[in-house]
């Protein structure tokens, strides 16, 4: 593993804090980047499809409804919305009615797109791990957990392999990007 320079390292903690936000973006836009050129090349899925299949495919019997979704794949509801139709146009996502709230719709994982996730996943798990993991040493991994989980508000106390878990088999965990 090669080690590279940080360019925010040698500044000072309150004039480092915009090149640090700064970076963390620009690290955040390239790995999405290169994970939607891998799943684009490989399986002709975009990121956020992946992405919405993925909470889909951790949800009980498939599905959630529109407005969870909306918030754990941080889209407005209008831009989940025109996601989703753009899932149920491929036959990967499908509406269901909510039988408690006739106002309600879930999102509904099909057979198709239960298929197309779990094609996708190792590609996804081996971009993570080409992308970000393996450039982390043990340390860095555990630290890097730490510090996601105090951004996230979700602690995280255990072994770094806990803090950024990728799913071994199948698609029932969600990796840390």
């Amino acid at each position: 593993m090669t080690t590279q320079h940080s360019p925010v390292a040698d500044i000072p903690a309150p004039a480092a804090e915009p090149a640090v936000w700064r970076t963390m973006l620009r690290a955040q836009v390239r790995i999405s980047r290169r994970l939607q050129a891998d799943l684009l090349a490989e399986h002709d899925l975009p990121l956020a499809f992946y992405d919405v299949l993925t909470h889909l495919g951790e949800a009980p019997c498939g599905r959630l409804r529109m407005n969870d979704l909306a918030d754990r794949v941080l889209l407005s509801r209008s831009g989940l919305t025109r996601l989703v139709d753009r899932l149920e146009r491929e036959g990967l996502v499908a509406r269901q009615t909510c039988p408690s709230d006739a106002r309600g719709l879930y999102a509904a994982l099909t057979p198709a797109g239960r298929a197309r996730l779990e094609e996708a996943a190792p590609t996804y798990r081996r971009g993570v791990r080409d992308h970000v993991l393996s450039r982390l040493d043990d340390d860095d991994l555990r630290l890097f957990g730490h510090l996601l989980g105090k951004l996230a508000d979700e602690p995280v106390d255990g072994p770094a392999d806990a803090a950024v878990s990728l799913p071994q088999e199948g698609v029932s965990a969600r990796p840390v990007p």
